[in-house]
């Protein structure tokens, strides 16, 4: 046994454990099991380290601090401008190389998070808001009623464009895009409470005042019907200029409605928000070919909710609440 890749793992324990204790290499080799020379070979081996092979680096650890400067300064360029710019400053290495290395440094190429902008006047709403409802329980949430309009483009592939960025840079400020938007799509109205989903409303014009209160009018209160029958519930809805006019406050007195206070810009808050994310990553295969089409997969998609889903995405509020606390009022990941 003169080679050491002969060794097993025992024996190279058992030699790793008495050389520490000063035992001499004879000794070592006869409580091994093994020869003087493989002995030998093992303890040189681990105090000089193996030698490394392979080509010779092109970069030095100088351009290396350069290229992750150049990505960190702009993380949205692709790799033909970052290598474009990374050359322009002396560098010899090609595209691939340029790639690969950002690999190592752990940039990965992803889509974007899309948050809303806070100024602190709002931050400090959101946390006053978080603050106030961070003791309410399962059964309190299961009373509101949650709504939102959302946007559906018929094409699906176009995300936008990707950034370089590491682990647990999600949300830096820095590493998001702002929201764009892609027509021809279709406007939806949809609510939702921990028993399930409402009817969906398409809106064919630009919501007003006049118009909202048509939605809550036909879709509104027959989704109450369905979800809470005579049972009491709270209405939850964002701070639209069509949702905080007076004549829709006014509509809400009439029809003996409370509505949630609710925090400016804070989509994060609003669990339906995830529920359009459920239905649009189920329809991201899905290619139809006009606004009609794109309305009827939109309603099957939307009829495959469960109520467990719904119930599991209520339940989530306390904890966007006491995400939204942490955070001091900042954007958080929901």
């Amino acid at each position: 046994m003169g080679k050491t890749s002969d060794l097993t793992a025992v024996q190279k324990t058992i030699i790793d454990t008495l050389h520490k204790e000063g035992k001499t290499q004879k000794v070592i080799a006869k409580e091994a099991g093994c020869s003087q020379s493989s002995v030998s070979k093992h303890i040189n081996r681990q105090v000089k380290g193996r030698k490394k092979c392979g080509r010779k680096k092109c970069t030095s650890s100088r351009d290396n601090r350069t290229l992750q400067r150049i990505v960190t300064t702009n993380p949205f360029k692709n790799v033909g401008e970052i290598h474009k710019e990374w050359t322009a400053a002396g560098v010899s290495a090609s595209r691939t190389t340029t790639r690969r290395l950002m690999k190592d440094m752990g940039f990965r190429c992803r889509i974007p998070c899309v948050k809303p902008l806070l100024n602190m006047k709002l931050r400090k709403k959101r946390l006053a808001w978080a603050k106030d409802k961070k003791d309410w329980t399962d059964a309190e949430w299961s009373k509101v009623m949650f709504s939102d309009e959302s946007k559906f483009c018929i094409s699906f592939g176009n995300q936008g464009p990707r950034v370089w960025r590491k682990s647990g840079e999600a949300q830096n400020p820095r590493c998001m895009r702002s929201s764009v938007k892609f027509p021809p799509s279709v406007m939806v109205w949809g609510a939702m409470s921990s028993a399930g989903v409402g009817p969906l409303c398409f809106l064919r014009s630009r919501v007003n005042a006049a118009v909202y209160q048509e939605v809550l009018e036909h879709f509104m209160l027959p989704a109450a019907d369905q979800l809470y029958g005579d049972a009491d519930f709270t209405f939850q809805q964002d701070l639209a200029p069509a949702h905080s006019a007076k004549t829709t406050s006014t509509w809400f007195k009439d029809h003996g409605i409370p509505v949630l206070d609710w925090p400016a810009n804070s989509p994060d808050l609003n669990p339906i928000e995830n529920l359009w994310g459920i239905v649009k990553r189920r329809m991201q295969y899905a290619r139809p070919n006009n606004a009609e089409e794109l309305k009827t997969t939109i309603r099957a998609t939307w009829a495959l909710i469960t109520p467990e889903q719904c119930h599991r995405l209520i339940e989530s509020m306390p904890r966007r609440i006491t995400a939204v606390i942490e955070a001091k009022g900042a954007p958080t990941k929901y």
